[in-house]
């Protein structure tokens, strides 16, 4: 292949390389409303059969025509579940395909710093090993078909000021925490890397040397090629070039032929540069096979039952007094739903990442069908106008289901006086938040559905609730999913991916209007327990309608030198009345570090086990001797502590029954 490209290479025109490198008919992608009516690429070579890179964004689907709608992100990183994920990688890949494109924006891995990121419902969560699990899986599910682009490389969580703001942070902060999960997603078969916007310690991503060059580069000997994010995402020629940058996207401005050729002749860039970015391109290119394009693959499953079914894992049951769920028809004969989101498909954010599916499920679609004959369902939106019927049929229903949260224009990307952005306060509105104390109040049995791209703050009404559902964005069959858990069709198995706070005052304030802005060790459940907090629900955290015991821990290392992997292993019983699916979780740390980041507890593996009723399983879980090594700063190397590492295995961060202890590193 290498013979090939340079064949190609030589044969090539200067003009017809530079025209690999930038996009071409990209400005629609400038609104939410014209960005899904077409794909964006770069310009065919067609005197030497060079193909073009064809480009369409993702990641709850396909954003171009009619696209299965999956849940967002953050509700698929509730699942917990890679197999599931990779299936819907591998959807993903064969509606791109159809669509003319040869490559998917599906993979948004940036960490979840803080809750209130408008774009938080774009990505997996809070943990970087969770996060590298889940895009992994993606990432294999796509390049079934496409080559999965990584975004947004790196550092991005701010979205007000995401076209400006300088992230200042230590390598070592960097490398643990905001990158491993994208050399796992190279790993794992990603072609593209796509550039953030900020600047990362004073340079802008795109022409961010230590990232693109050092790291991505030099370091994990990344060989596919790196694109800008649109329009502002790159902001030089030559800077850009030789940070390696390879392509512009979807318009060329910096990268149209004569800047280049004019950075050229100042001496700016080589032609050496040009040909390792163009060499990149063709690799690629080669690699999955578009010079030879073979026909889509047929579909191995029903996207939109995928769809169903990713939305009926993504649900997690936050809490579930006295058993009020699942409803029991022979008890209810009235049952009310209240909200306008009841009445209405919620499928997240605008914009880059909007998806029209061909179908969707209202939750009271969803309900009216399951609820049987003999149930009467009655229906009120809620708010100022409907407030009075609201509260009539919650007196006279035997049961009633609030169904309120976020929708599309309350966070997620942010277009000007149109919609999105990032949210300063984590609860919902005040009016929302009395509407559902006033339900409660007239009938005990409430349970109350949450819709959202991230963690909603509940403290101020949730005592009065017996029972509340996290739907996130669930998809075009959300409103299915929805109705199977409350009517106990199906089992709740999803845990949340992220910490739900008391309140936001309770954590750091989010300045979407900055400049600069500083990443450090500590957030989501690692700065809870650094600081002794008690959150409303930790990361991890869901229940099911049947309990799990685990027992009999034991630790062993194998192996040799840099490919030791630590066993974990335990013995996970199903200690109620019916068959459900419990997530094993793995958290490690150093007994006396050195340092103090070292004492905090990180996820280092999970697994998803499915049991019956009573059924009793042996769970290994396997995390590499690697994973538990520390970026020293002053040798710029890993390495690992001297002290024991503890393992903890259990059902959430905060609920950890089982404490093991091992040394890794030998004296």
């Amino acid at each position: 292949m290498e013979k090939r490209i340079q064949d190609l290479l030589d044969r090539m025109t200067l003009n017809e390389k530079l025209r690999e490198m930038h996009g071409v008919r990209g400005m629609h992608g400038l609104t939410p409303i014209t960005y899904s009516l077409r794909v964006f690429g770069t310009r065919a070579n067609k005197r030497l059969n060079i193909p073009r890179f064809v480009f369409v964004d993702g990641p709850r689907g396909v954003v171009v025509n009619r696209s299965t709608c999956f849940p967002a992100n953050t509700g698929r990183g509730a699942t917990w579940d890679p197999e599931l994920e990779r299936r819907v990688g591998r959807a993903m890949g064969i509606e791109a395909k159809k669509n003319g494109a040869n490559s998917c924006g599906a993979v948004c891995i940036n960490l979840l710093r803080h809750p209130g990121w408008g774009r938080a419902q774009e990505t997996y969560g809070a943990d970087p090993h969770h996060m590298a699990v889940m895009g992994s899986a993606l990432v294999a599910g796509l390049a079934e078909n496409v080559m999965p682009v990584l975004k947004h490389f790196a550092c991005n969580s701010i979205e007000l000021s995401r076209f400006r703001v300088n992230v200042n942070i230590g390598e070592s902060a960097l490398r643990e925490l905001y990158l491993p999960h994208y050399k796992s997603c190279l790993d794992a078969g990603a072609a593209v890397v796509m550039t953030a916007y900020n600047k990362v310690n004073g340079s802008y991503c795109s022409e961010n040397h230590h990232l693109i060059k050092d790291i991505l580069k030099g370091e994990w000997g990344f060989d596919g090629f790196t694109i800008s994010d649109f329009f502002l995402g790159c902001r030089s020629t030559a800077r850009s070039i030789c940070a390696g940058l390879d392509i512009e996207m979807p318009q060329g401005f910096y990268y149209l032929p004569f800047r280049i050729k004019k950075a050229l002749k100042q001496g700016k860039i080589t032609i050496a540069m040009i040909d390792d970015a163009v060499r990149r391109i063709l690799r690629m290119k080669m690699r999955f096979g578009f010079f030879n394009p073979s026909p889509v693959n047929e579909p191995r499953e029903d996207h939109i039952k995928l769809a169903l079914e990713v939305a009926r894992k993504s649900i997690v049951l936050l809490k579930n007094e006295e058993n009020i769920l699942p409803l029991q028809r022979k008890k209810i004969r009235k049952l009310a739903v209240i909200g306008k989101l009841a009445k209405k498909a919620n499928l997240g954010s605008y914009g880059s990442v909007e998806v029209h599916p061909p179908s969707t499920v209202t939750p009271l679609e969803g309900i009216k069908k399951l609820a049987g004959p003999d149930m009467q369902v009655a229906y009120a939106p809620g708010g100022s106008l409907g407030r009075a019927k609201a509260l009539k049929i919650a007196r006279e229903a035997d049961a009633v289901i609030i169904v309120t949260g976020l929708e599309g224009g309350d966070e997620g990307e942010y277009f000007p006086l149109i919609c999105g952005g990032d949210r300063s306060r984590m609860e919902l509105h005040p009016d929302k938040e009395q509407f559902i104390k006033d339900i409660a109040a007239v009938n005990k049995n409430c349970a109350v559905v949450v819709m959202g791209g991230s963690a909603v703050c509940m403290q101020n009404w949730i005592d009065g609730t017996k029972a509340v559902l996290m739907a996130w964005y669930p998809g075009m069959e959300g409103g299915t999913a929805i109705a199977e858990i409350l009517f106990g069709e199906c089992v709740p198995s999803g845990r949340l991916p992220l910490t739900i706070p008391l309140s936001t005052d309770q954590i750091p304030k989010l300045d979407t209007k900055t400049n600069e802005v500083t990443y450090d060790h500590w957030h989501d459940y690692r700065y809870f327990d650094r600081f002794g907090l008690e959150p409303l629900f930790p990361f991890g955290h869901g229940l099911g309608y049947t309990t799990y015991a685990l027992s009999d821990l034991s630790l062993e290392l194998k192996g040799e030198d840099q490919s030791e992997t630590v066993t974990v292993s335990v013995t996970l019983t199903n200690t109620g009345g019916t068959a459900g699916e419990e997530t094993v979780q793995v958290y490690t740390a150093c007994e006396n570090p050195k340092q103090e980041r070292r004492k905090a507890r990180e996820l280092k593996a999970f697994q998803k086990v499915h049991l019956e009723r009573g059924e009793k399983k042996r769970i290994n879980l396997i995390i590499k001797k690697s994973d538990c090594a520390y970026y020293n700063e002053e040798k710029g190397c890993w390495e690992h502590d001297s002290s024991p590492y503890l393992f903890y295995v259990g059902h959430s961060s905060r609920n950890l029954p089982l404490m093991g202890k091992l040394q890794l590193r030998k004296k």
